[in-house]
């Protein structure tokens, strides 16, 4: 399972749209749309382009952080950091995400209702600058633990996704490979290969 999280400010070439188009097209599987500062009214906007652009496709929509768009759009799932989500008890016709960096916040989240939790970061990133990579083994023992979908971002790509897949994950997330790609459909068509691969081998 391969989920692309948007980034429109890390685009180099096209816009948030092309790159979804492309990514698609290459196999991506849930898109999780990540632009937090954007208001209400915008952020529908953007979902329902990108609705569009996947309509009959199979992959899914997940709305990160903003459960009203997520309603009003009807999108298959919505995604929330683990603090909001023990917060707010969110109850949601869809798949509901949580971010976890901990094996504890992925077991509550799992106890409180969570669909699949979003675990990082696994390797060195930019986007965790400065921040120690947790390892594989720190997927491993989550997957021990829980029963729902780990989904494991940070710093992977094609030649380090396979001990990823190995550690347990049932998916991978990836942003800047694809969001920063010249050629978001050659990056995803990698990623997705390697990934088919690793999984055979698991």
């Amino acid at each position: 399972m391969l989920y692309l999280i948007t980034n429109r400010r890390i685009i180099k070439q096209s816009d948030i749209y092309g790159i979804v188009e492309e990514a698609v097209k290459g196999g991506v599987d849930r898109i999780i749309l990540r632009e937090k500062d954007l208001g209400f009214q915008e952020l529908l906007e953007m979902a329902e382009r990108i609705k569009e652009i996947i309509k009959n496709k199979d992959v899914k929509l997940i709305i990160n952080g903003n459960i009203e768009v997520a309603r009003k759009l009807g999108a298959e799932g919505v995604h929330v950091g683990f603090e909001s989500f023990m917060k707010e008890k969110y109850r949601f016709d869809g798949l509901i995400g949580v971010s976890v960096h901990t094996v504890k916040e992925a077991v509550m989240a799992e106890e409180n209702g969570a669909d699949y939790v979003l675990a990082g970061h696994v390797y060195e990133t930019d986007c965790k600058k400065g921040l120690k990579p947790r390892g594989t083994d720190f997927i491993k023992s989550i997957t021990s633990k829980v029963n729902i979908p780990v989904i494991a971002l940070g710093g992977i790509n094609e030649t380090n996704l396979k001990l990823v897949v190995l550690s347990g994950a049932y998916g991978i997330a990836v942003m800047s490979y694809i969001m920063s790609s010249k050629k978001p459909y050659n990056s995803t068509k990698v990623l997705k290969t390697e990934l088919n691969k690793a999984k055979l081998d698991s």
